[in-house]
């Protein structure tokens, strides 16, 4: 495929072991690689780590399904650990496409065992096969570290997928071990599916406005819940049949709503399994929403900066077809943090399964589990810990976490404290 998102065949000379290249222990402490002509790199290491990739006519991923140029295709992945992802597919004239991540997508941390489908239902790019005819190769690479892939590609301003700087199996297979060669032997793992592009072809659809790159053409999407266009002022709770979700009622009034969520813009609508409403916010408030869990009899507000981080974490998990699984919905009423130790003030937001911070600081952040309760226990953002300066991340499949004043790590299965 082009950029168009149309895929691609693998060079016939693509067989190499890596001894030559990296020689399998030629850097110290490098992490060990091997090309091969089945699935472009490997890690002959036994890793805990683990990702699955396929395409839609092929769920297993080990098949080969033959696709016409013009019909549309997708892909699915899973991981077993947290991971960050990187999907490319290399066509039958060896042309690259890397369209996982992308300017569309918030970010390409895949949570453990949250299967991701692209396009994501409301994405705004789809996948069209445009040939050429032949074998396309279709490769995910999991790490447990964000990889620089500045040496492969880059995003060009405005483009919505990026450039690839190399062509062709074989130089994308060395360009990635250079790449992987810093990590731990075990911090990283790939899956590889292929399918076939032929037969006659079927009229693809119009490209829309927006351009496209590669294979991707690029087509409207909204990427949030359902708004129906409102035809008058919109009571807070009113859905479109002019039913009033009480829950929201309650919420505007205990919100004190005209001073901080302001006017509805949208109805009430569904949303995964509960209600969305927005809201234009008030002053320094920002946009806000009402969210509304089903079998809850309570709706709680999210504002500004802690309603974008939300709402690109449900994006890049599920294309924002329902609440981000790390957090879930909100479970409490947003809380403004005044001057810390530290100078530092911000915002709290509480949901189901975790929490966000946002200071202008340093940003917005997620923090779940063990550390999360190990964190508000020592008195959160208020201790001498202070306000994170980073989403929660891994280290050797173990959750840690960096604030102010220090960080939070699981060591051996326990959660262990240290001041900077």
């Amino acid at each position: 495929m082009r950029t168009d998102h149309q895929f691609q065949r693998p060079l016939k000379t693509a067989t190499l072991i890596l001894s030559g290249l990296l020689g399998l222990g030629a850097w110290a402490g490098a992490s060990p690689a091997k090309i091969t002509a089945q699935s472009i790199i490997v890690n002959p290491v036994e890793t805990k780590l683990n990702v699955e990739v396929w395409v839609n006519r092929d769920a297993g991923g080990r098949g080969n399904p033959v696709y016409r140029k013009g019909e549309q295709l997708s892909v699915g992945l899973k991981t077993n650990q947290d991971a960050y992802v990187y999907l490319f597919n290399v066509n039958a004239n060896g042309q690259i496409d890397l369209f996982f991540p992308n300017t569309f997508e918030e970010s390409n941390f895949v949570q453990a065992g949250v299967t991701r489908v692209f396009p994501s239902q409301g994405a705004k790019y789809n996948f069209t096969v445009g040939g050429p005819n032949g074998q396309d190769r279709l490769l995910a690479v999991a790490s447990t570290r964000e990889l620089d892939l500045k040496d492969v590609a880059r995003f060009a301003e405005g483009q919505g997928f990026a450039q690839v700087r190399v062509q062709g199996q074989e130089n994308l297979a060395r360009a990635l071990s250079i790449i992987v060669s810093p990590l731990p032997a075990d911090g990283w793992t790939t899956d590889t599916v292929t399918f076939r592009v032929g037969g006659e072809a079927v009229t693809p659809p119009a490209p829309a406005p927006g351009g496209a790159t590669g294979s991707v053409t690029i087509t409207p999407g909204q990427g949030q819940p359902a708004q129906p266009t409102p035809t008058g002022q919109i009571q807070p709770g009113e859905r479109q049949n002019a039913a009033r979700d009480q829950a929201m009622v309650d919420a505007y009034a205990r919100l004190k709503g005209s001073e901080s969520l302001g006017q509805a813009t949208t109805y009430a609508v569904p949303w995964g399994d509960g209600l969305w409403q927005k809201f234009r916010g008030v002053g320094a408030y920002g946009d806000a929403v009402l969210l509304h869990a089903n079998g809850s009899s309570r709706s709680y507000a999210v504002h500004g900066m802690l309603l974008e981080r939300y709402l690109a974490l449900a994006k890049a998990e599920n294309g924002a077809t329902r609440p981000p699984s790390r957090l879930g919905w909100a479970a409490g009423d947003e809380k403004v943090i005044p001057r810390n130790t530290y100078g530092t003030s911000g915002l709290y937001g509480f949901f189901q399964n975790g929490a966000l911070y946002g200071t202008e600081k340093y940003g917005t952040f997620w923090l779940t589990g063990a550390v999360l309760r190990t964190y508000q226990g020592l008195g959160g953002s208020g201790s001498f810990l202070g306000f994170p300066t980073r989403d929660q991340y891994q280290i050797g499949g173990a959750w840690a976490a960096d604030f102010e004043g220090g960080t939070i790590r699981t060591v051996n299965g326990a959660v262990k404290v240290y001041r900077k």
